[in-house]
């Protein structure tokens, strides 16, 4: 089966984005930056004060002049820092508030995901775009984005304090603009791709580690180490010469950016000697401009180094927005099944185009009924399971609840009906009581009585806080067997009317196995249950067998009828047994 890697978001539909964003948050967003508005106009006092000063000096003053000119200098750097510090305490609850919403958008559209795509989806992928990709939005919406607003403004009520000083000692600082658009211009038409490539290439290396490692066993059992190691190799090269490049852009472009910030006060300086020699700027004037020109390097400081952060939020939010460019897999249309019964009619599916894995499947599940698939490795049993348990939509045919369709149910209404049990299996960080009760709450009977059912009270018991014991990443290490356990306990918790166990008891030993299977079987007494399995005991409970070879049911029927005709099944109960 091939894995489908996730869209990414355009250009367009990033700006769209924020965009959208800032209209949502336009009052916070312009009080914010009223307060630093507020704050740079304090600071611009200062240069024109001293300015006002040198002038005043160089024609006479009086004491009281020049004390009321430092009186007002002390008040606007004190006036100043009391804005600067409302105005970033505002910024950072305005950045903390942003980020938690757009986690939680993330969240939403993950969780949102059609099901058949969180199956298929390369695992890196995945992994990427909820860790690398939203610690670096993360880090753009907090900071970047609204440090730069903050620089910008400030750029512009800096150059037009410049310009109210004089227009002609302002002109030397406007010659470096064209060098900064041509070289800022350049920088920007080449790092968009670059920084794409560096995040393909990080997802490529995870896809490849969340291979190999949970494989290691595999990978030196069967030699594979130095293969496995060239694979490595190669992917970390590849995200070594995308980061090297992007490094590369960097570096160019500060260099110019550094050199920039000279030339301006040297313009100005000289310039403005020339201009007072001539008589046409006072000495305060071009003392004024020297220092608007040299405050204005800071802002425009922050703009340029905040500009690399951008592009990386920018290629990230465009990894997060393109999980919701999936098209969904179903179309809740509110009809609701008219009874219990599922039918598959003439379903094909295929992963890759013109290769399809099942061939015209009909099959046909009464209330209560139990129907076990078996079938050699890779005949396509999983792939039926999902079929039937609404995870995939057959490519012909239909596979149908009580005369509705599954892709016409949604999500909720499919799952509280039909629930998929798999030998992959995940316990979440939270107690062993949280781990079970994830499908619905339930009281501390009806934990206890999930957790019998499925073998594992006894050990539930003895953990250190019992049910209340934290398990998950960093908390009490389960074994697999427990931990499919616990899934097992959780489907008895959903309660549904129709289970699809695709090798759940597949990690437990044969005894510990054979004791869940019976104990679920007295549980979902009058359920549906489709059990895939290669233990042929499972399929001796079964009301009825469905062998598949070659995506085709090619026999249907009870185990002693499947004996009997002496085909397929009956060869592999003779294998199973040895016979």
């Amino acid at each position: 089966m091939t894995r489908a890697t996730l869209p990414v978001a355009d250009a367009a539909e990033v700006r769209e984005h924020g965009r959208a964003l800032a209209r949502r948050h336009a009052g916070d967003l312009g009080r914010l930056l009223l307060l630093h508005g507020l704050a740079a106009i304090c600071g611009l006092l200062g240069p024109w004060l001293i300015g006002r000063l040198i002038d005043e000096v160089a024609h006479g003053t009086t004491a009281g002049t020049v004390n009321g000119l430092g009186l007002g200098l002390l008040l606007s750097l004190v006036s100043q820092s009391a804005l600067t510090y409302w105005a970033v305490q505002r910024s950072c609850r305005f950045g903390e508030k942003v980020t938690a919403e757009v986690r939680e958008d993330f969240v939403d559209r993950v969780v949102g995901l059609p099901l058949s795509t969180v199956e298929d989806a390369e695992p890196g992928d995945l992994i990427t775009r909820a860790s690398r990709d939203t610690d670096a939005l993360t880090n753009t919406v907090r900071y970047a984005a609204p440090e730069t607003l903050i620089a910008v403004m400030t750029c512009l009520f800096t150059f037009a304090a410049l310009m109210l000083v004089g227009p002609l000692t302002a002109l030397p600082s406007l010659v470096v603009i064209p060098l900064l658009w041509a070289g800022t211009r350049w920088y920007l038409r080449r790092s968009g791709a670059s920084y794409r490539r560096r995040a393909a290439g990080y997802v490529a290396l995870g896809d490849t580690l969340a291979e190999t490692v949970p494989g290691a066993r595999t990978v030196e059992a069967l030699g594979l180490r130095s293969s496995r190691r060239r694979a490595l190799e190669r992917d970390l090269g590849e995200a070594y010469e995308a980061e090297r490049y992007t490094m590369w852009l960097r570096s160019s472009w500060y260099l110019l950016v550094e050199f920039s910030y000279v030339v301006p006060v040297v313009a100005t300086l000289a310039v403005g000697g020339l201009l007072h020699a001539h008589d046409l700027a006072t000495l305060g004037q071009v003392v004024a401009a020297t220092l608007y020109v040299r405050q204005l390097i800071f802002p425009l400081d922050d703009v340029l180094s905040w500009m690399d952060e951008l592009q990386i939020g920018f290629a990230s939010l465009a990894r997060v927005l393109g999980v919701s460019k999936l098209p969904a897999d179903r179309q809740a249309t509110g009809a609701r099944p008219h009874g219990q019964e599922l039918t598959a009619r003439e379903v094909t599916y295929s992963y890759l185009p013109g290769r399809d894995i099942l061939h015209g499947v009909d099959l046909e599940l009464a209330p209560g009924e139990r129907l076990a698939v078996v079938g050699p490795s890779g005949s396509g049993k999983s792939t039926l399971g999902k079929l039937l348990a609404g995870i995939y939509a057959p490519d012909s045919g239909t596979v149908e609840l009580g005369g509705v369709r599954l892709v016409d149910l949604g999500t909720e209404e499919l799952r509280s009906r039909i629930a998929l049990v798999t030998q992959e299996h995940h316990i979440f960080r939270g107690t062993l009581r949280e781990n079970v009760t994830l499908a619905r709450t339930a009281t501390e009977d009806q934990v206890r009585h999930a957790l019998t059912v499925v073998g594992a009270a006894d050990w539930a018991a003895a953990l250190p806080d019992g049910p209340d014991t934290v398990v998950g990443s960093a908390g009490h290490p389960l074994t697999a067997a427990q931990a499919q356990q616990v899934a097992l306990a959780r489907l008895v918790m959903a309660d549904p009317h129709t289970v699809v166990l695709d090798e759940a008891t597949a990690l437990l030993d044969p005894a510990t196995a054979r004791h869940t299977e019976r104990a679920l079987a007295a549980v979902l007494g009058d359920r549906t249950v489709i059990a895939i399995a290669h233990r042929l005991h499972t399929a001796q409970d079964a009301d009825r067998i469905a062998v598949v070879e070659d995506g085709r049911v090619r026999e249907l029927g009870s185990h002693h009828e499947l004996l009997a005709a002496n085909g397929a099944y009956a060869a592999l109960w003779r294998a199973w047994h040895g016979d």
